[in-house]
C-alpha cells in the first residue's frame, strides 16, 4: 500500500515576520564589554580573546 503524502501549505513570504540584524560592532562601538539591561535585570556581553560573545548575568 502505497500512503499518500498530504500537501503543505506554502507561506507567503510577506507573511514571514523579519528577524532585526544588528552588527556588533555597531553594538560594541570599540569596547569589549557592555552591559544590557533587560526586565530589570543587568547582563554583562563579553568579546573574548577568540572573538566569541559570552553573556553573564
Amino acid at each position: 500500500m502505497i500512503a499518500e503524502k498530504t500537501p503543505t501549505q506554502r507561506v507567503p513570504p510577506a507573511a514571514i515576520p523579519q528577524i532585526r540584524m544588528v552588527e556588533s560592532t555597531d553594538i560594541f562601538r570599540g569596547q569589549t564589554e557592555i552591559m544590557i539591561k533587560h526586565e530589570g535585570v543587568i547582563y554583562r556581553m563579553k568579546i573574548t580573546r577568540q572573538g566569541k560573545l559570552i553573556l553573564n548575568k
